[in-house]
């Protein structure tokens, strides 16, 4: 092969890496974004949980109890 051919081949090459360091650039921020995302639905999620256990142990909301039904 000619050196010309080299260079075109490397070119090519260097080319093809430097589309591929931009790719892994933008997938890693984007997989840094979705961890934060996650776990600030995390906290929300537990927030939430927190609060219907809040809800559900209010006296107000407690079901009274049914009177026995009368016997026959």
């Amino acid at each position: 092969m000619t050196e010309r051919t080299f260079d075109t081949r490397i070119e090519t090459l260097e080319t093809i890496v430097a589309h591929q360091d931009k790719a892994i650039e933008e997938l890693t921020a984007a997989l840094a974004a979705q961890f934060r995302e996650i776990e600030a639905l995390k906290r929300h999620l537990a927030r939430l949980g927190e609060q219907v256990e809040d809800i559900g142990a209010h006296p107000a909301l407690t079901p009274e109890r049914e009177p026995p039904p009368p016997h026959y």
